[in-house]
């Protein structure tokens, strides 16, 4: 069985995770990795923040801060708030001299193998201070779908932009000033010469591609394929190791590879391994497999780019799989924290139990089209679709605890092994979906508590309850710690008796009786 890297791609450390960031791609990258390996997988869990985007710079001067003294407090307020919500990576990404020096190993390679050409491309340009406008530094249009935005990764269509390319571009940090286009030389990796590789690659990948990606990797592939810049002539960033743009920084959208090897050799690390280098596990021939899961925003840097770099340089193993996300609202408007609007997962997990706020966060999440969070709704779903029902099953099984070991029939066993199915379908990678594994849940809980549990079939109804119990576990961690003397599944599904033991009841907000 191949190691799987599980990877959810760390947000930008200008700030601390609010649920929008929650419920798309970090609690599902925790629950594939916790179902994976309750099934017996060996899996490598990684994220943490990203650290050298220059909307580090802008967030930073709107707080009046140093920008560096901004990336380290985020990292550790997203720690914070990962583990609240019982979110566990096996490595988490900070910035450091490691990191510095796995990133420009990584271009030094691309630029010795001759990958890498120095060419001129156009940028936003204020004449008045002499700064060239990249990504946060400059908003516009986008040329593709016409939303207002900054440069880069366009958060509407998820193609990316280049600054030069923006409908009449404004600079961020001095909206004032007058804007012009001028070119300047950077390094570039040409995607066009790798369209016939990127182009086979995502004809492999697209039967388990979400809608919105596939449709951005289909609206590239059907145009030239643009040179993307590598270096920027820019102040903040990782100094650019090469002397044909002495004074540049790397592009930080271009370290994703980088980010990501630097991240699962942490997580190795963490586990007892020691790795000769940051990209060992990456290796064609180390038996590994990349899982991202992350925004449908990030797909060009992370998919587009990401595999052409592992192209160019050869030797590497792509990415199996891409589990993307759309937006996930606040009361019918996006997330902002420049606006109030935005609320975290250390504040929610403050005042709600954490398995509440996972099965909320599975059962609304945004996996394919934007879905919104209001906290009345949270009440109410939780307690009516989780915590009541399960503290009647609960109460049903407590009622046999010390009357074990009892009968149980093939009828239950076949059940069971049905009710596994349902939830692996669910939890696999192929098709992987936090929704579909809230439904199965929350429609199996139902079918429990309407069982009217008599002498001739407690066994049965207690056997199913265990089975339901370890196929929940990944959403529902701290009932099933619990709970449970282990989470592995398969969950005896066959299993020919059972002894019932006293279970936990969950703690609403509301009344948890009947």
């Amino acid at each position: 069985m191949k190691r799987t890297l599980v990877i959810a791609p760390g947000p930008t450390a200008n700030g601390d995770l609010h649920l929008g960031h929650l419920a798309g791609p970090f609690l599902a990258a925790d629950v594939c990795a916790r179902y994976a390996r309750a099934a017996g997988g060996d899996v490598l869990f990684g994220s943490g923040v990203h650290s050298t985007q220059n909307y580090i710079v802008t967030t930073a001067r709107r707080l009046g801060v140093a920008p560096e003294e901004l990336r380290a407090r985020s990292a550790g307020q997203v720690e914070e708030t990962l583990a609240a919500a019982g979110i566990e990576p096996d490595g988490f990404v900070r910035f450091g001299d490691r990191y510095v020096k796995t990133v420009r190993h990584f271009f030094e390679r691309l630029h010795s193998r001759g990958e890498l050409r120095l060419r001129e491309v156009r940028f936003p340009y204020v004449p008045r201070t002499g700064e060239f406008l990249t990504d946060a530094y400059v908003r516009g249009g986008c040329p593709v779908c016409l939303a207002d935005g900054c440069a880069g990764l366009c958060e509407n269509c998820g193609h990316w932009i280049a600054s030069g390319d923006l409908i009449a571009p404004r600079s961020t940090l001095h909206p004032e000033d007058p804007v012009e286009l001028r070119g300047h030389q950077v390094l570039v990796l040409p995607l066009e010469e790798h369209r016939a590789a990127l182009t086979a690659y995502f004809a492999r990948q697209s039967a388990t591609m979400r809608p919105r990606l596939a449709q951005m990797i289909e609206e590239v592939l059907s145009r030239p394929l643009p040179d993307y810049p590598l270096t920027l002539p820019i102040a903040w960033g990782i100094p650019a190791p090469f002397p044909e743009v002495a004074g540049q920084v790397l592009y930080a959208d271009a370290e994703t590879v980088a980010w990501s090897m630097h991240c699962t050799a942490l997580a190795a690390e963490h586990r007892g391994e020691v790795l000769a280098s940051d990209d060992e596990l990456w290796f064609a021939d180390a038996g590994s497999r990349v899982v991202y899961f992350f925004g449908s925003d990030a797909g060009f840097a992370f998919a587009v780019v990401g595999a052409a770099m592992l192209i160019a340089l050869g030797g590497y193993t792509l990415p199996e799989h891409f589990v993307t996300n759309e937006f996930y609202e606040l009361d019918h408007d996006k997330f902002s924290t420049s606006r109030g609007h935005v609320v975290t997962g250390r504040e929610l997990a403050a005042e709600v139990p954490r398995d509440l706020i996972r099965f909320y966060l599975a059962a609304t999440g945004p996996d394919f089209q934007r879905t919104n969070f209001t906290r009345a709704a949270l009440d109410h779903v939780t307690e009516t679709r989780l915590v009541r029902p399960w503290n009647r099953v609960a109460d049903k099984v407590s009622a046999w605890a010390g009357q074990g070991p009892l009968p149980v029939s093939e009828r239950s066993r076949a059940a069971a092994s049905l009710m596994l199915e349902r939830f692996a379908a669910a939890y696999d990678v192929r098709r992987f979906s936090l929704t579909s594994v809230a439904f199965t849940l929350s429609e199996q809980l139902a079918r429990l508590d309407r069982w009217e549990v008599g002498p001739t079939d407690a066994g049965d109804f207690c056997h199913e309850v265990d089975v339901f119990l370890r196929c929940a576990a990944p959403v529902l961690i701290d009932l099933a710690r619990e709970a449970l003397p282990d989470t592995a599944v398969p969950a005896r599904p066959d299993a020919a008796q059972v002894t019932p033991v006293r279970l936990p009841r969950l703690a609403g907000r509301a009344r948890t009786g009947p």
